[in-house]
């Protein structure tokens, strides 16, 4: 094969990150690794496509953290493009846009286990295979059959949660060891996750 026709190989995770953490962390970084990518772009959404609208800091917050948090990481980047355009994202319009700007691109779309058997729901599913290979991070338990072609890697996941660690914030209780040490200190200096 040569050079010209060899493709890059992109994994993509999206989320809220609100707050990024080190499960988030692990799961694009073994992605990388297993898969033999050539890196991960860790996608923050302007806003979550679900009809249970969870409330979120800002996007600036959040990309700041994700920033700090992927910094000394070669294998991971950033994907702005669902933050620059605002609103709410669908993950078929996204991947389209991107599909397009990168043509010699092979995009895996990374999905927590979990959300394997929501994705006869999404927007456009079918349309949306052709343009990703979806892999699934299996939790523990047993993989999820799901009618689409889905990519299983086995991961020791822990059950940090973004939620649970705003809970730690609020408290006045520091999740060392949960999150990067940058993103805990930007929070604390920045007075976030005080309320709610």
């Amino acid at each position: 094969m040569s050079e010209k026709t060899k493709r890059n190989k992109i994994g993509i995770l999206g989320g809220n990150f609100n707050p990024v953490h080190f499960t988030h962390l692990m799961m694009a970084d073994q992605a990388a690794q297993r898969l033999n990518l050539d890196k991960v772009w860790l996608m923050p959404e302007a806003l979550p496509p679900h009809v249970d609208e969870k409330k979120t800091i800002s996007a600036e917050h959040r990309v700041n953290m994700l920033e700090l948090a992927i910094a000394d990481n070669p294998r991971l980047a950033l994907e702005l493009g669902e933050v620059e355009r605002g609103g709410k994202s669908y993950t078929y319009d996204t991947m389209k846009l991107l599909t397009q700007d990168y043509p010699d691109t092979d995009f895996y779309f990374i999905i927590g286990g979990d959300m394997v058997e929501y994705l006869p729901k999404w927007y456009k599913i079918e349309a949306l295979l052709d343009l990703v290979q979806f892999v699934a991070v299996q939790r523990p338990a047993s993989p999820i059959e799901s009618p689409y072609p889905v990519q299983w890697l086995d991961l020791p996941l822990s059950s940090v949660s973004s939620t649970s660690l705003r809970k730690m914030f609020k408290e006045g209780i520091e999740p060392a060891y949960l999150m990067p040490q940058k993103v805990i200190d930007y929070i604390q200096k920045n007075k976030l996750y005080l309320e709610g």
